[in-house]
């Protein structure tokens, strides 16, 4: 079986709520043995935190997604310090800039994200940032702070935006949109990419592959997007797998694990 970290998905939101227990059995069940569990909003930070504990393989990251920006006061950013200090997670996010959605103040983003950015620098954490229709100004704003490394998850930006973001410590994660037959810059991406640089993840519940369209997305769905692009770069899945994998346990420094096959 190959073991599968998906480096991108909010099990902590109320959609689990019902069945959280047997997601994470699915998970596991396919290979998927660890997740990445990016926080929202500073008012579901404990449940985020307590969803992570009560499961093995979970790991946080707290931050404040720019989606939410009504939701994010200036007090939070120093409250974001006090929970880096104290739960020591393995990375700072969900953040970044979205330019896509209608009425979200620009320069108010810019101004959290940097305040992101300065955090991750001090603390040496990784970031997992959010980027749409945004990535030269995250490029910006991750070349003005120096000294970063993270992953601009579900990336939809073009070859040579993912070049800048490899040249400066970041790789790019992507996920169900890849599963698309029609999403040929990304599919193309996939297949010539550096390998190095490549993280899977499923963004569950949201962003669903072709196989379950108009479904909630889960981690087990991660076989699916492994399965895809491996296909394009006409490599092994498990190739893919050993790979990706080790990308994910090298930026946010986690343990090696061995698979029980090997």
């Amino acid at each position: 079986m190959n073991l599968l970290v998906d480096s991108h998905s909010h099990l902590d939101v109320d959609e689990f709520d019902a069945d959280r227990a047997d997601v994470v059995a699915r998970a596991r069940a396919v290979g998927v043995t660890r997740q990445i569990v990016p926080a929202i909003e500073a008012s579901t930070w404990p449940v985020l935190r307590d969803v992570c504990t009560s499961f093995d393989g979970l790991f946080p990251a707290y931050g404040l997604h720019p989606m939410y920006l009504d939701r994010h006061v200036d007090a939070h950013v120093n409250e974001l310090r006090g929970w880096i200090e104290r739960e020591r997670p393995v990375a700072i996010g969900e953040c970044g800039l979205d330019y896509f959605v209608e009425g979200l103040d620009r320069d108010r983003q810019r101004t959290l994200f940097d305040a992101h950015l300065r955090l991750a620098r001090d603390f040496d954490l990784p970031l997992i940032v959010h980027a749409r229709h945004a990535v030269d100004d995250v490029i910006a704003a991750v070349r003005r702070i120096g000294g970063l490394r993270g992953v601009v998850h579900s990336f939809s930006g073009s070859h040579q935006q993912a070049e800048m973001l490899w040249a400066n410590g970041f790789m790019i994660g992507l996920g169900g949109p890849v599963t698309y037959e029609r999403a040929n810059r990304l599919r193309t991406l996939a297949a010539t990419m550096p390998i190095e640089h490549l993280l899977l993840e499923t963004d569950s519940p949201d962003q669903p592959g072709a196989a379950c369209r108009g479904q909630r997305n889960e981690p087990a769905r991660l076989v699916d997007v492994l399965a895809v692009i491996a296909s394009l770069r006409r490599q092994s899945d498990s190739e893919v797998a050993a790979a990706t994998t080790a990308n994910a346990e090298r930026l946010f420094r986690l343990t090696p694990l061995r698979s029980p096959s090997a």
